[in-house]
């Protein structure tokens, strides 16, 4: 999950079919890291050739490639090794996962994976850059990411691939593809994180979302008490060491209604996570 937003770094919303920004993966060969029995990580394609810890506390395993219309091309070895995962940190599973979104309503025209009509809560999808076309958009690629992506390298790494029996972090930054230039556009940003969050949950699965304050109010905004989102859980980006991370546990939530489970720093070219929730109760 290394990329620019890691450092903080918030750049323009991405074109369709930009590529996040990545770092060199190690080598392989390269030795095994020295790993704190408390801390997790997250890890997907860019950790593809990356030599990966042992002993992590957790593993958080993206499923999409870098783009909510791709696989992560490795996430069979990744399940694997996140499965393998001590689970010693209270109210942080062994295994998470977590999902790329977007909303390229702004221009389907060049894209093939736009919807063109179907209900929704905002109504009927006409196959116009509406609320309801952009609801359905996340709804579809959420029900792509798990069925088409997720469940059958589950399958292939022995991990159990019902999406209810894991939790599923919704990954907003703004180098994937969002509409911006006006509150109707976060609206529909918003919609589209809906639609994704909807058809997790109608699994069964627990849903949170992980993002900066900075780069969730330019794609996002504020959500209302009526959102699915409002009272889903955050997972922090953005700081550079242990102790920036859990200076972050004390940050606001992304949304009013959630609480800060999760906060990020990055070490060595890899992303540690710490748990919040354990981190609130000891003090």
């Amino acid at each position: 999950m290394r990329r620019t937003v890691r450092a903080l770094v918030v750049t323009v919303v991405a074109v369709v079919g930009g590529v996040l920004a990545l770092p060199g993966a190690a080598s392989a060969e390269g030795p095994r890291r020295e790993v704190r029995p408390s801390v997790g990580y997250d890890v997907s394609h860019p950790q593809c050739a990356t030599d990966l810890p042992d002993g992590q506390a957790f593993g958080v395993v993206g499923v999409n490639g870098g783009l909510a219309t791709r696989i992560n091309p490795c996430l069979v070895e990744q399940l694997e090794w996140a499965a393998d995962s001590t689970g010693v940190v209270r109210g942080q599973p062994a295994l998470q996962l977590y999902v790329n979104t977007a909303n390229p309503g702004q221009v389907r025209d060049q894209v093939d994976t736009w919807p063109r009509a179907t209900d929704t809560p905002y109504g009927t999808c006409d196959g116009g850059n509406t609320m309801a076309c952009s609801w359905v958009y996340g709804r579809i690629r959420a029900q792509v990411t798990v069925h088409a992506f997720f469940q059958p390298a589950a399958r292939a790494a022995g991990v159990d691939d019902d999406p209810a029996t894991h939790r599923w972090w919704l990954d907003v930054e703004t180098m994937n593809t969002w509409q911006r230039g006006s509150s109707a556009a976060l609206e529909r940003n918003r919609a589209a994180l809906e639609g994704t969050a909807a058809y997790l949950q109608d699994s069964g699965a627990e849903v949170g979302v992980y993002s900066t304050g900075q780069q969730w109010r330019r794609i996002v905004g504020p959500v209302e008490r009526d959102s699915v989102l409002y009272d889903l859980d955050s997972w922090l980006a953005g700081a550079l060491s242990r102790d920036g991370a859990l200076q972050n546990c004390a940050e606001p939530p992304l949304t009013d209604g959630g609480r800060v489970v999760l906060a990020q720093y990055v070490e060595d070219d890899l992303d540690h996570d710490v748990s919040c929730v354990r981190d609130r109760q000891r003090r």
